[in-house]
């Protein structure tokens, strides 16, 4: 098989995955008798975003693996074709889950330390249903609090491959940028796979 039609068959499988393809499943693609290495793949992968520049998509890698995405400069005409209003998410939302993200790993007590105030049910619920969030272990501590951290999910809803990829924490966060975030990641969540798209969306409440 000639590279162009490998790289054909990973460009079709990227646009038509609802989800993103881990090395191991773009290698999964091929038969022993024609594999490719993942020095290969990436190769490839280099060249469809290459390819992507002069367009309207970019290949982004997240924590899950690769996809196809809008590009972010088009937020606002994509987000004209949805009709459907996001859930919103409040201040206190955002807040809690900046701390677990640039904390991590974090107890519901420190997270109301650093706040001021109480963390109620109804936030971590709403996290944990989003999957932004999951238990990483137990503080030793009596009582041996849950300790909480971000999960993959989060990663790939705000495009990033790991931690690392965090902006620098200010002290003083700015959430009208947060919410600006938030707002872009809205409107490339398309339903299709040429776009990301989350399982589902949020906004900011006022």
């Amino acid at each position: 098989m000639s590279d162009v039609s490998h790289k054909a068959i990973i460009e079709a499988a990227l646009f038509a995955a609802a989800e993103p393809l881990s090395m191991e499943r773009l290698q999964s693609l091929f038969l022993e008798t024609d594999s490719l290495s993942g020095a290969e793949i990436k190769r490839i992968l280099g060249e469809i975003k290459n390819d992507c520049l002069q367009r309207g998509v970019d290949l982004q890698e997240v924590a899950s693996g690769y996809r196809f995405q809008a590009k972010v400069e088009y937020a606002s005409w994509l987000q004209r074709l949805w009709e459907k209003k996001p859930p919103k998410y409040s201040r206190a939302v955002l807040e809690t889950l900046v701390l677990i993200a640039y904390r991590q790993p974090i107890t519901r007590g420190e997270i109301e330390q650093v706040r001021g105030v109480s963390v109620n049910s109804d936030i971590m619920k709403k996290l944990f249903d989003r999957e932004w969030i999951k238990i990483v272990g137990y503080r030793d501590v009596p009582g041996k609090p849950a300790m909480f951290g971000t999960t993959k999910a989060f990663l790939d809803y705000f495009n990033l491959k790991n931690l690392s990829d965090l902006p620098p924490l200010q002290t003083m966060i700015d959430f009208d940028r947060i919410e600006q975030q938030l707002g872009e990641q809205l409107a490339l969540s398309a339903p299709t796979s040429v776009i990301a798209r989350p399982a589902t969306h949020c906004e900011v409440a006022d």
